[in-house]
């Protein structure tokens, strides 16, 4: 019988000291290896320090050293309605401006537009005259040019400032012409034989490079 108690006695000694050992795991050193507990009731709201930076948009490219279309703009006309109109113009946009109205004036915006950056276009060649006035008034080159001079212009006209705002765009390059990269065009009821490669007809033109 004492054999039985002594038995009894030992497995609740032994009982004992496991109830005190497990009890112990939450606490001390075994309780830092565990994840803080997080209340799901009744708890601030937590702010992220850093801020959240969302990608811009990408749009087509424009022609390298050209500058990016202004956001406000959505179509080419609004992108001429929202041009200056300076009281005096430089020479150099005057010669430009000049050679949109007399070429393209009756035209759409991209064909006014075409016609611009051919001249640009040649201006920075290096197979024409370095500047808008010296290809303009290059000989037996712009057939309105008489006498190395252009005939007088309205200059109150709508067409004359419409010429102006395209003219800024074209030096700009802030509106992408379908002809980009043309150097040469002509009038489409003609049909010249260049050895040249044809880029596109914009309205009355035709344009290759």
């Amino acid at each position: 019988m004492s054999r039985i108690l002594d038995k009894a006695s030992a497995i609740s000694v032994a009982a004992t000291v496991i109830v005190t050992l497990i009890s112990a795991d939450g606490s001390g050193a075994a309780a830092k290896n565990r994840l803080p507990q997080v209340e799901t009731q009744n708890s601030a709201p937590i702010f992220i320090a850093e801020p959240v930076v969302q990608p811009v948009p990408q749009t087509d490219a424009l022609p390298e050293g050209t500058e990016s279309v202004p956001a406000s703009a959505a179509s080419l006309n609004e992108l001429v309605q929202a041009q200056p109109q300076p009281d005096e113009l430089s020479r150099e946009l005057n010669c430009l401006a000049g050679a949109i109205y007399f070429e393209s004036k009756g035209e759409t915006l991209p064909g006014q537009l075409a016609v611009g950056r051919v001249i640009v276009a040649r201006s920075k060649s290096g197979r024409f005259p370095a500047s808008y006035c010296g290809v303009v008034y290059q000989p037996s080159q712009f057939s309105f040019v008489r006498g190395s001079a252009m005939p007088s212009i309205d200059k109150r006209s709508s067409h004359w400032r419409k010429a102006v705002a395209v003219a800024q765009i074209a030096h700009s390059g802030s509106w992408q012409s379908p002809v980009e990269g043309a150097l040469y065009f002509h009038a489409a009821r003609v049909s010249p034989r260049w050895h040249l490669t044809r880029i596109a007809q914009v309205d009355n033109h035709v344009f290759y490079r």
